[in-house]
């Protein structure tokens, strides 16, 4: 008999998951891979940083994938108002949740739903075109703006701020956000972290490259960058803290924007009245491994304020969710039950998770392969030896409640809708559609 299952998710995690079935399973096997937007590839689509064009690459190995005979693409079916868990796992043998960390996480300070202050997530999706988020939500009229995290997100976010419009038009920004960005006021922009820069935690390729941008004077804090023991530090964090050191000795030459990295700050108030003014940090400083506060202030200066302090998942509805890690229950990609549905077994044996919302945000992309690989073979090893197949279809389900997915070929007819339109402006390779309206129509839909 045919195994049938199904991927909540076309994200990396997602994709690699169908990638493995596929590959290990010993007999025949369906795949569908079930998507709330209309187009695939999650956070290779709308997370990676238009102008990383390397990492993007990842997305020709994913459409490998969804063009697999044994792989069927669902767009625009979302978990919980198109389909319920418990449906699904009627039609399936199995089910694989594979949704991501879609949120960010708070800082949990006071004025932090002040206007202006926003998640660095909003900002990512709205460069990134996502069709969450409308082509109008960011005017960028703020002279300042302070970045709070220091990973690889935000030193995408600060790229992104710190560079031309022009610099952006060879990628697939959309024609809505590069007119934005040419009416960018932005003239400083403040790089914050809580620890030291021994503990950033972007790589070093990308702390480079922010001191190779011709449109921005780099700088750090001589006091702040300075590591007592550098020779104890991992090989990517004394390369980190040597280039953070030597942007210290820079003169400003001048250019348009500022950038200022600075360390051990930890925000305590985002301050304002109707909108953002500032924020207010406290000094920190390393006990026993725990950053405490000296009760040493400073302010600085902002009307943006882009929240990049990490992401998180959320409950699918359905599914087992534990709040104090912010993933799914499992063991090995086997889903536990939580107490609600507990019985004489915790295994709930049809359902499985993979990515983010199975470990949480730790790893890059390709860390997803290995990991998908993991929940595959557990989820085959639980499968071996029953009887599979023979289940009612969701296609009749869907149709029923009206509900028509977007096709793989739709999917195409939107990327290639987003290439013409890039020939026609002269940039590129792609120029991405803004919103669900757009995509629908590039495949010959009305929106519903």
């Amino acid at each position: 008999m045919t195994l049938r299952v199904a991927i909540v998710g076309s994200g990396p995690a997602g994709i690699y998951t169908a990638d493995a079935l596929t590959k290990q399973a010993g007999q025949e096997v369906e795949v569908d891979v079930l998507e709330r937007l209309p187009t695939p590839y999650g956070l290779v689509r709308y997370g990676v940083a238009p102008d990383h064009t390397s990492i993007k690459s990842i997305a020709r190995y994913l459409r490998a994938v969804l063009e697999r005979p044994s792989v069927r693409f669902l767009g625009g079916v979302e978990l919980g108002s198109d389909v319920s868990a418990a449906e699904l796992r009627e039609r399936y043998d199995a089910v694989v949740y594979c949704t991501g960390a879609m949120v960010d996480r708070h800082l949990g300070i006071p004025g932090e739903d002040l206007p202006g202050s926003v998640a660095a997530t909003d900002f990512v999706n709205w460069y990134c075109a996502h069709p969450d988020m409308p082509a109008d939500a960011f005017t960028l009229d703020a002279e300042e703006v302070a970045v709070i995290g220091v990973g690889n997100v935000a030193v995408d976010v600060v790229r992104i701020l710190s560079k031309t419009a022009d610099e952006l038009r060879p990628f697939d920004v959309p024609e809505e956000v590069i007119e934005r960005l040419a009416a960018s006021r932005v003239r400083a922009i403040h790089m914050i972290g809580r620890r030291g820069p021994e503990h950033a935690k972007f790589t070093l390729k990308e702390l480079r490259e922010l001191g190779e941008l011709d449109n921005v004077d780099v700088l750090t804090h001589q006091g702040e960058v300075k590591v007592d023991d550098v020779a104890s530090l991992s090989r990517g964090a004394r390369g980190n803290v040597d280039v953070l050191q030597a942007w210290a000795s820079r003169v400003p030459e001048g250019r348009p924007r500022r950038l200022e990295l600075r360390f051990w700050l930890r925000p305590v108030e985002i301050l304002g009245t109707s909108r953002v003014e500032g924020v207010r940090f406290e000094r920190t400083r390393l006990v026993d491994g725990r950053v405490v506060g000296t009760g040493e202030f400073e302010t600085i200066p902002a009307t943006l304020v882009l929240r990049s302090v990490g992401y998180q998942s959320v409950p699918l509805p359905g599914v087992p969710f534990d709040t104090a890690t912010m993933t799914v229950p499992n063991q090995a990609g086997r889903i536990i039950a939580d107490d609600a549905q507990a019985g004489t077994d915790d295994r709930l044996a049809d359902q499985y998770v993979a990515g983010w919302l199975k470990r949480g945000p730790t790893g890059v992309v390709g860390t997803n392969k290995s990991d998908a690989a993991e929940t595959v073979r557990t989820l085959l090893t639980d499968l071996q030896g029953r009887e599979t197949g023979g289940r009612p279809p969701l296609d009749d389900l869907l149709a029923e409640r009206g509900v028509k997915p977007i096709t793989y070929d739709e999917w195409l007819a939107i990327d290639a809708a987003e290439a013409a339109l890039a020939d026609s402006l002269g940039r590129g390779e792609r120029v991405k559609l803004v919103g669900r309206e757009a995509m629908l129509a590039a495949c010959g839909r009305m929106p519903r």
